[in-house]
């Protein structure tokens, strides 16, 4: 993904770009303010309108007033933005919604933070960030629950140092805008740019900006509250293999060896005894969180390989170790689980293949079973792992 400008032949200083969508009631006041604000912060500026197929005159309406329309044939928010950010010809590139909840005039700001060093300039409305939301700009639920709780989880996931990660006023240099490589064509576009600058280690900064009421009249706002709040959700728990796969992985298989630490000896706890129906639980709680962790380490591999997470898949030789070492301990788990198994089966066999001691004999045969469960699917996952990687070598 590239942009058009380089900071040798820039043909502007600042590059506003506009997603559009049938936003004829607010179009106009938004090109306005951004060419006042472009003028307030003295900078060379183009403002670019990504038209997503209005059907009622905005591109008109923005050719009218001296911007530059790019049409953007194929739907989506994240899609009318790449198409304009390509389109961009500035050092500098700030992007905002057409719905005039954003104060073009606040450029200043974001120029000031630019020139001070930012790759990334985040607009912040909320007053954790020192922001301002007026009278009616946003629903309860957004500005309570939803940006909040989606804030939060970005700064704890992601080290993320910003307060607001829905606000769609931000600006960039074209060079973090590649480094980034976004790919969501929808509302998570945005969210994806604040974690991916954030695992890359841009330089971030938020300024603080007011949220003003929607002026849109002629129709409701694109966001949907409950579709695109659970799009950001999963974007963030895909984006975060750790939190999705890794800690719910550990978390049951801390669980299956405490199962397994009370019931091995038959504890009896408080009138409670474990059993042999207590290692069937620890082994159920043991083989998911083992599933949830290779699942982890596969999402992992393929996000850096597609370039959905930053950094680079092993190099060869490493891979190499890796898959050996897997096999090494997997084929180990495997035998042993095998030896319990055959412990069991040799106890039968002296017993005149009769009938068994259950709770003696269920502490060798599930512990074996798990065992054995466990290892294969490692030597499948050691070898799955290699076949993922298999391009890069």
């Amino acid at each position: 993904m590239t942009t058009g400008t380089t900071a040798g032949a820039a043909a502007f200083d600042v590059t506003v770009v506009m997603p559009c969508l049938n936003e004829a009631d607010t179009l106009a006041a938004c090109i306005r303010k951004a060419q006042a604000g472009l003028a307030a912060a003295g900078v060379r500026g183009e403002i670019v309108v990504a038209d997503n197929g209005s059907t009622d005159g905005s591109p008109d309406i923005a050719r009218g007033l001296g911007a530059r329309v790019v049409p953007v044939a194929q739907r989506g928010y994240g899609m009318a933005l790449m198409k304009g950010i390509e389109a961009a010809g500035g050092l500098f590139i700030i992007m905002g919604d057409a719905d005039d909840s954003y104060d073009f005039t606040e450029i200043p700001r974001f120029v000031e933070a630019w020139r001070a060093g930012a790759e990334l300039v985040q607009g912040c409305r909320l007053p954790g960030g020192g922001g301002r939301v007026l009278p009616g700009a946003m629903p309860w639920s957004h500005r309570w629950i939803g940006n909040p709780l989606f804030t939060r989880l970005a700064r704890w996931w992601f080290r993320s140092p910003i307060h607001d990660v829905y606000c769609g006023l931000r600006g960039f240099t074209p060079e973090l805008y590649r480094r980034l490589d976004l790919r969501c064509a929808g509302m998570e576009y945005a969210t994806e740019m604040i974690i991916k600058a954030s695992l890359l280690g841009a330089r971030v900064a938020e300024v603080p900006i007011t949220l003003h009421p929607d002026g849109r009249k002629s129709h409701k706002p694109h966001l949907r509250t409950l579709r695109d709040g659970w799009r950001t959700l999963r974007f963030l728990l895909l984006f975060s293999p750790r939190w999705l796969f890794r800690v719910p992985g550990w978390c049951l298989i801390a669980l299956g060896a405490a199962g397994y630490t009370v019931a091995l000896p038959g504890l009896r706890v408080r009138g409670v005894t474990f059993d042999a129906h207590t290692l069937l639980f620890a082994s159920l709680w043991i083989i998911c969180g083992f599933q949830s962790l290779l699942f982890g380490t596969f999402a992992r591999i393929y996000g850096r390989i597609i370039g959905l997470l930053p950094g680079e898949p092993p190099a060869a030789g490493r891979r190499t170790r890796t898959l050996e070492r897997g096999l090494l301990l997997s084929s180990a788990a495997v035998m042993a689980g095998v030896l319990l198994l055959g412990w069991a089966m040799l106890y039968w066999w002296e017993t005149g293949l009769g009938a068994l001691d259950y709770a003696k004999t269920m502490r060798w045969v599930i512990p074996g079973s798990t065992l054995t469960v466990l290892g294969f699917q490692g030597i499948l996952a050691s070898f799955f792992i290699g076949v993922l990687e298999l391009k890069h070598r």
